[in-house]
């Protein structure tokens, strides 16, 4: 069994891990202080941020937002640097939901005052969210997995932004595969010599799944899709919703992913008519 889910981690490379290093760039020390106090501005964009904060194949960005948030408001520190780390807590994928739970939690244990200081923040940060112009949060509330992280180790081979979460990684790893409106992955291939292919379970909005010369099949939540091995395809989201799917890679024998053309807009603007 364990060879079995090293085999899928290493050839699901539609949906890579979200560990993928990502190298943090900050100049804040040196804006604000290379003159008067360089050392702390080197420890402050060199060591802090450039190493302790881009080691994301030990915790992700989006964890490492999280620790630092709980911790400033523990200590009650209500101004900029909040500001700041609650702005990258939502570039890194933390939702108004979420930090709207976050900071509840952390009132039980910090104090109430210090949530409130908080909140005041948040609510700024996540203004678009709570108008509802955020389409992205609008969508992560009206389904139970979470959106994840943005798949961009494999960015080439989608047209539009995924995202990715995986939701188990024993017995039958799977994970949640999002992808914004019009997005699609390339046409591929899932090849083995035996066993091998890939099943989608639709969850939330709407999307397509298209085999080579077969019509498109749309996928609403509940579709299951069963992908046999070695059959060119493709799957997306529909041009105007957002879409997600569970994605389980069923295991085979000398199994590999190969990625082949883009869909073009020329045969995904036909779908649906």
């Amino acid at each position: 069994m364990n060879r079995i889910i090293v085999a899928f981690l290493l050839s699901i490379v539609t949906f890579p891990s979200i560990m993928a290093q990502q190298k943090v760039v900050q100049t804040a020390g040196r804006d604000a202080l290379g003159d008067f106090a360089p050392e702390f501005a080197h420890l402050n964009d060199d060591i802090l941020f450039g190493e302790v904060w881009s080691r994301n194949d030990l915790l992700s960005l989006r964890d490492r937002s999280l620790v630092t948030i709980t911790s400033l408001i523990s200590q009650g520190i209500t101004d900029s640097s909040l500001t700041y780390h609650l702005q990258e807590a939502k570039k890194n994928g933390i939702t108004r939901t979420e930090i709207a739970e976050i900071i509840t939690h952390i009132a039980f244990y910090a104090g109430w005052p210090k949530a409130w200081g908080a909140f005041r923040l948040a609510t700024g940060v996540w203004n678009d969210d709570v108008k509802g112009d955020d389409a992205k949060a609008a969508f992560q509330r009206s389904m139970i997995f979470p959106i994840g992280e943005p798949n961009t180790a494999y960015a080439k081979y989608f047209i539009g932004n995924s995202y990715l979460a995986p939701i188990s990684t024993e017995q039958i790893p799977f994970f949640n595969v999002t992808f914004e409106p019009g997005c699609r992955n390339n046409w591929h291939i899932h090849k083995a010599e035996k066993g091998g292919g890939q099943m989608l379970v639709g969850v939330a909005g709407r999307g397509w799944y298209q085999e080579e010369g077969k019509p498109a099949q749309e996928i609403l939540p509940g579709t299951v899709i069963h992908i046999p091995a070695n059959v060119k395809h493709w799957h997306g989201a529909a041009a105007d919703s957002w879409f997600s799917h569970l994605a389980f890679e069923i295991p085979g024998e000398k199994g590999e992913n190969v990625w082949l053309e883009p869909v073009t807009d020329d045969v995904y603007n036909q779908l649906g008519k």
